[in-house]
């Protein structure tokens, strides 16, 4: 029998990874049925929902599950992704994150600005997706539309679609840069060294937690990083 894990710290609860797999499932197919429906260039892709007449059926249904999927994940952690001045600092040194000179860096917490902009991008534009969507939804609500209406909410529409996409796109490319990101939310754990390195304010914030209230799962001891933090504040 294996001794506790001291070398893990859990950073999602099973929960909290449920969430966000169902938002990024129904993203993704929105994201397909959506392009499928904006240019005949890309209508092959209705081919994986059935065809052209399923697709335009499924996708505002789609768009209602990811709504409510991401409202719960909203509210779970907007309160994570509040911007400070350290986040200001972040974005102002984008050069030394793009070289990954992280020591360069203000201290990150849980999320870093990057992740805290996409966070308010979704804030802003999933619930505009959903209005908008409503207002061209044929033939159930359209009908009650001007079409002066229904024109502007199909222009927005499209608009909040590709900088959501655009803003994913990025997030994909940067959880797979960052070695262990896709890991955390697979198994919602990450190492203390990864927790260390990469988001050093909210690990410190779990050693406090740790000293005070011990976690009988194993993941409490902070060597890693207690020199550190005898030395910062956040």
């Amino acid at each position: 029998m294996s001794g506790p894990d001291t070398k893990h710290i859990q950073r999602y609860d099973p929960l909290e990874r449920a969430n966000h797999w169902v938002t990024a499932i129904t993203f993704i197919l929105l994201a397909f049925s959506g392009l499928a429906l904006f240019h005949p260039s890309l209508f092959w892709f209705s081919q994986f929902f059935g065809g052209g007449t399923w697709t335009r059926i499924l996708h505002p249904f789609l768009g209602l599950a990811m709504f409510l999927s991401f409202s719960a994940l909203a509210l779970r952690f907007w309160h994570h992704n509040r911007i400070t001045r350290d986040d200001i600092q972040w974005l102002l040194k984008i050069g030394d994150v793009v070289r990954n000179r992280e020591d360069r860096l203000p201290e990150v917490g849980r999320y870093n600005a990057g992740q805290k902009l996409l966070f308010w991008t979704m804030i802003a534009t999933i619930p505009t997706l959903l209005v908008t969507g409503i207002i061209i939804w044929r033939p159930w609500f359209a009908p009650y539309f001007a079409i002066d209406a229904i024109r502007l909410a199909a222009l927005l529409h499209a608009f909040c679609a590709f900088v959501i996409i655009l803003g994913i796109i990025v997030h994909i490319y940067a959880a797979l840069w960052i070695k262990g990101t896709v890991g955390a939310m697979m198994r919602g754990t990450v190492t203390r060294a990864w927790a260390a390195k990469h988001h050093p304010g909210w690990y410190k914030k779990r050693l406090r937690e740790e000293e005070v209230n011990p976690d009988p799962s194993g993941l409490t001891e902070p060597q890693a990083f207690h020199g550190r933090s005898n030395h910062q504040q956040d």
